[in-house]
């Protein structure tokens, strides 16, 4: 995906997360840690432009709650989890770059009923690219690149990576 069509598809995912509410600031926005934290923001800040309302917002790391997280060898980088609102009742939109097992989605869901029992859970992905070992999937999609378990995929957000794109690479796999 080049940066048009990242920037269209965030345009995108704005206008589908308002679809259901009459309310712009009903659904809650929660952008997993690292880069779906700053899709999240780009999608939040496009529903404020466009209706002049501002979207609860949070952050959140599974870190803790990944079911592989005793078995890396390696100590885990833990970064924050913010969510300065209330969950109980709440519609909920997780927000991460690549789908791929659905271990790190089951692991959000953890991780939000520890912190309160949303109405509802729906989650946003940039890049579907198969391969579940869970029954997971998104409600709301960028693209869904078939791949193979020797291939990569990379989103990249210009507040980390300086450009807004989306590559397949040769190279392991994501989470």
């Amino acid at each position: 995906m080049t940066e048009e069509d990242v920037k269209r598809t965030y345009l995108r995912f704005a206008h589908q997360f308002l679809e259901p509410y009459e309310d712009p600031a009903h659904p809650a926005i929660i952008g997993m840690q690292t880069r779906g934290v700053y899709m999240g923001k780009r999608i939040m800040q496009i529903i404020q432009n466009e209706t002049g309302a501002k979207p609860d917002f949070g952050v959140l790391d599974v870190t803790f709650y990944r079911d592989d997280f005793r078995s890396k060898l390696k100590m885990p980088e833990v970064k924050v989890t913010e969510i300065p609102f209330d969950l109980y009742n709440r519609d909920v939109i997780l927000v991460d770059d690549v789908l791929y097992t659905g271990r790190t989605v089951r692991s959000a869901m953890d991780a939000l009923m520890a912190y309160g029992r949303p109405r509802s859970i729906r989650f946003c992905c940039m890049v579907d690219r198969g391969h579940r070992e869970l029954p997971v999937s998104a409600d709301y999609v960028g693209m869904t690149v078939p791949t193979h378990a020797d291939e990569e995929v990379r989103v990249k957000v210009n507040e980390l990576d300086g450009e807004d794109a989306v590559y397949v690479v040769m190279g392991g796999g994501d989470e």
